[in-house]
């Protein structure tokens, strides 16, 4: 079913239509009378006029001062008619390219403009689409569209995110209307993966038939329909304003509508947006007790389902204040991991999502974008502030936080039950990118037996609803294609991860994704040459800048370039994705890792404590002991010629860990300190 929708084409051919002049945003407390869109604005032009003419005119309530500073996206917004001029003019002209304010717009149709930058002389235009994918959910018919499109339109491969979507490089300006309108077409759609407003919304990619992981997935779908943009000025640029209608969850609408705490723009066709929408992206993750598959920290939101004994879910933790973009030597901007909010009950979730969006709409920075993600704000006013005022938009106090148990990080790969009685099997992706044979077997398998697809915060991809009689030509057919089982993976590139970076992100300081490959190659390398076991791993990500699209600053190990075949070295994160890396060294080549990495990982493997993980080690020995390591490193030691049993039996061994454990040791390094004692006693015994 088709429906024009407001500000379609037929809307702007209505010379009897106005368009609704913005008056700015409204008081942070909500208790003023929300201001109004006023009809007495600019009238559109007669149909005999172009459509590119169109424009928004706006008059905050707060007139701008000579001295008062607004960002350049900030006017673009205020002048775009609901993000559509002057993108749609752009469009028509004949140039590969588009313009700067159209450049801004276009993120917001879920596009960005790039260039090849290995490129030398003129610019080679194309544009990157995402999709939107709750939860990573892609239906069969979707995959293969975006299959085929990859092959048609784009570069022959598809990119999967760390947001659960696609990315499609290389399409050119002239296709683009054919792409998005066929993507469209397809139960897909890329309005609001990118620009100033919410995000894909991610929860655990498994298909577990359990409550909590399905409410979690449908509290991810409602906050999505939520939070998407309204005015149809998506459907109105790529398919002439025809827009494919699906049924919303009554709660989504009511909650979207009610405005009895002065959260909404009243008249306005963005009733939660209005004309500026936010003041930064937003990105909000759901998920279930224990699984932090999505690097919940990491999020603007982060809601936790909140079950009782029985299992039924009661309600949800949220976090908020997460986020990872920086900029180099700029103290004052910094990666931040989310903090606890509040408890609310089940049916209040979509108010208390609302209430946080606005109150960082209404309070962001919108002079500097450098200072407008809602970090910086709960960084500024102290999350009790912020607590106070969101619950004068919620309209209610948030309860205590319910306890959790400890986080873990679930890759979800291999084969597992879904609990319906079919299979789903994780399979691990190199920085997301599906290509070549890889890319041709995969379409194989998912046309042959009908299949949907999930995408992993991770960048791998989950095939569902497997027959257990398909598990064995599945797991054949794509073990040809090298897409293995998680054991038969390094364990180190089970984790990693790599930003695309060169040659097409504009924002691209150095290498991730091409030079991944290679700096595990590397860091394997050291592991066998210190004496690390295979079976070992760090969780390495790579980015090429530091807006951090990989999350690095939440690695054990985060490279982040900072120039020309240079990165920036963070160290610090964990394996559970709870705890934040912090900037160990600048401007480090490339050709000199194994100089950093050989004496870290050297003095790891000799002096952590049992099952205590790299990121655990670099945070317990502190970095100025750290880079002492790396100042007087000589090498490995050579391995002793003897390697001597230290203990004979259970019970002195268990006496021995006893007494380690008071020192923050392990059994065998007690024993060994004990005994390099005794003799240096003996030779000095001897000396005298």
């Amino acid at each position: 079913m088709t429906t024009s929708f407001g500000g379609s084409v037929s809307f702007l051919n209505d010379p009897k239509v106005q368009i609704p002049t913005f008056h700015g945003f409204k008081s942070a407390s909500p208790s003023a009378s929300p201001l109004t869109l006023s009809r007495n604005a600019l009238s559109l032009p007669s149909p005999t006029r172009p459509l590119s003419l169109i424009r928004a005119v706006s008059t905050p309530a707060k007139p701008h001062t000579a001295t008062e500073k607004r960002s350049k996206v900030e006017i673009f917004k205020e002048q775009s008619n609901f993000i559509r001029y002057p993108l749609n003019e752009e469009l028509l002209t004949d140039a590969p390219n588009i313009n700067e304010p159209a450049t801004q717009l276009i993120k917001f149709h879920g596009s960005y403009q790039q260039y090849n930058r290995d490129e030398r002389g003129s610019r080679t235009y194309s544009f990157m689409l995402r999709t939107k994918n709750p939860c990573g959910k892609v239906p069969n018919r979707l995959y293969l569209t975006m299959d085929d499109l990859a092959d048609q339109f784009g570069i022959g491969t598809l990119r999967l995110t760390t947001r659960q979507t696609f990315q499609l490089h290389g399409v050119p300006k002239k296709d683009l209307k054919t792409v998005m309108s066929t993507i469209i077409q397809n139960m897909g759609s890329t309005l609001g993966a990118c620009g100033d407003l919410n995000r894909n919304v991610l929860a655990p990619a498994a298909p577990f038939v359990r409550k909590d992981y399905l409410f979690a997935q449908q509290t991810a779908d409602n906050i999505a329909a939520l939070l998407t943009p309204q005015s149809g000025f998506y459907y109105d640029i790529w398919v002439d304003g025809e827009r494919v209608l699906s049924s919303e969850p009554p709660e989504v609408v009511q909650a979207r509508n009610d405005n009895s705490h002065g959260t909404n723009f009243t008249d306005s066709p963005e009733p939660i947006y209005g004309t500026q929408f936010l003041p930064r992206k937003f990105k909000i993750a759901v998920t279930v007790p224990t699984d932090n598959s999505v690097d919940l920290l990491t999020n603007d939101i982060g809601v936790v389902v909140v079950t009782d004994e029985a299992g039924e879910p009661q309600g949800f933790n949220i976090y908020v204040g997460g986020g990872m973009g920086r900029t180099h030597r700029l103290e004052t901007t910094f990666p931040r991991l989310a903090e606890p909010l509040g408890y609310v009950p089940k049916e209040d979730i979509l108010y208390a999502v609302k209430a946080i969006v606005v109150t960082q709409r209404e309070n962001g920075r919108r002079d500097d974008r450098k200072y407008s993600r809602m970090k910086y704000l709960i960084s500024s006013w102290g999350i009790e502030k912020f607590r106070s005022v969101v619950e004068q938009y919620y309209g209610k106090k948030f309860e205590p936080f319910r306890e959790l148990p400890e986080w873990e990080f679930k890759s979800h790969l291999g084969w597992h039950q879904q609990g319906d009685g079919s299979l789903f099997c994780g399979l691990h992706v190199d920085s997301g990118r599906i290509g070549g044979k890889m890319k041709k077997t995969l379409r194989e398998v998912i046309e042959k037996y009908n299949l949907n697809v999930r995408i992993t915060p991770n960048q791998n991809i989950i095939l569902t609803d497997i027959r257990a009689s398909w598990k064995r030509p599945i797991t054949t057919a794509l073990a040809q294609a090298g897409l293995l089982q998680p054991r038969f993976v390094d364990p180190l590139n089970i984790t990693a991860m790599a930003c695309p970076a060169f040659p097409l992100c504009p924002l691209a300081i150095t290498e991730a994704e091409r030079g991944i490959p290679d700096i595990l190659k590397r860091i394997r390398a050291v592991f066998e040459k210190v004496g690390l076991k295979y079976n070992e791993s760090v969780v390495v990500r790579i980015t090429g800048c530091p807006n951090g699209c990989a999350r690095p600053y939440m690695a054990e190990l985060g490279l982040v370039g900072d120039g020309p075949n240079s990165y920036q070295i963070w160290l610090g994160g964990n394996k559970n994705q709870t705890s934040l890396a912090q900037s160990f060294l600048d401007k480090v080549k490339i050709l000199d890792l194994e100089k950093v990495l050989e004496p870290l990982f050297y003095h790891w493997k000799q002096k952590r404590h049992s099952k205590e993980s790299f990121g655990d080690f670099t945070t317990r020995i502190g970095f100025e002991k750290l880079k002492e390591y790396i100042e007087k490193w000589d090498g490995p030691v050579a391995p002793a010629r003897h390697n001597l049993r230290l203990f004979a039996d259970k019970k002195t061994y268990e006496a021995i860990e006893k007494l380690a454990k008071l020192q923050n040791k392990s059994a065998h390094q007690l024993a060994m300190d004990v005994i390099r004692n005794f003799v240096a006693a003996s030779q000095n015994g001897k000396s005298e």
